[in-house]
């Protein structure tokens, strides 16, 4: 089944985005998938990248500061928000993984919403998209009509100085860097992921500040391909970054989400 092999190979950040979208139809269909599938975990957090002179020093927020700064329904409507989506992720903030060319690390550790350098404060939340049906749907066209929508994690981190600036250019570098693929493995397991190409998910509409949209492709075991779009933006001192993935397919640009979160923060 293919949920069953998103949630071993998109590591923690599909374990938790099945957990959205099986909440977004308001049950919990897990009938597909296999009790024992493993999601590997994420990295552990790695030193950010060393400071770019340009960028200007800045004061980072706490996760008191930035948690009431994390997009909501209310931001965002149409969306549905899953409130226990911070718990999971932080769960695997301690977890350890490798990939085969390092500098791609921090493309793993963004798309799990990982604590990465020593960000001052963090807060996370998960996000999907309401699954339109039909208004006499079964439970089981709901569950369905759930698994094709797009889910997104989204994540808040707060740096000092010029931390915000350069976790935004490792990323652009590790998409350079990393175009022709790479492996990452956890627990034992490896995912290739095939390629990484430039995304549409962060306009430079949104500003003068850093941004950064990545489209990451997975080889997955029986010949299929798992999409997941990476999206990082910087106002002042925080990155926002959006995890999107879909278990039936092709996820969408997490474009609304981007507004909704960047306004947000002003």
């Amino acid at each position: 089944m293919r949920t069953a092999f998103v949630r071993r190979t998109v590591l923690s950040a599909s374990a938790v985005s099945l957990a959205l979208l099986v909440s977004a139809c308001g049950g919990s269909s897990d009938s597909g998938t296999k009790s024992d599938a493993k999601a590997s975990a994420p990295a552990s957090a790695s030193s950010a990248p060393a400071s770019a002179s340009s960028a200007p020093a800045a004061k980072g927020k706490t996760d008191a500061e930035l948690t009431p700064l994390l997009v909501t329904a209310a931001d965002a409507p149409g969306f549905v928000v899953a409130p226990d989506a911070e718990a999971k992720l932080a769960a695997g903030d301690s977890d350890e993984i490798t990939t085969d060319k390092p500098e791609c690390k921090v493309l793993v550790q963004s798309q799990a919403l990982q604590k990465i350098g020593t960000p001052t404060g963090t807060a996370r939340t998960g996000v999907t998209a309401k699954a339109e049906e039909a208004p006499n749907a079964t439970a089981e066209q709901k569950a369905q009509n759930a698994l094709g929508v797009t889910a997104t994690m989204v994540g808040l981190s707060s740096y000092d100085g010029t931390g915000a600036h350069d976790l935004i250019a490792s990323i652009e570098a590790a998409g350079k860097a990393c175009a022709g693929g790479f492996t990452a493995t956890a627990e034992g397991d490896s995912t290739k992921y095939e390629s990484v190409t430039a995304g549409t998910g962060a306009p430079v509409t949104y500003g003068d500040d850093d941004t950064a949209s990545l489209v990451l492709t997975l080889d997955l075991e029986d010949g299929d391909k798992a999409v997941t779009y990476l999206t990082a933006v910087r106002t002042g001192s925080t990155v926002a970054t959006f995890s999107s993935i879909s278990l039936t397919g092709k996820p969408e640009s997490p474009v609304t989400l981007v507004a909704a979160q960047s306004k947000k923060l002003g």
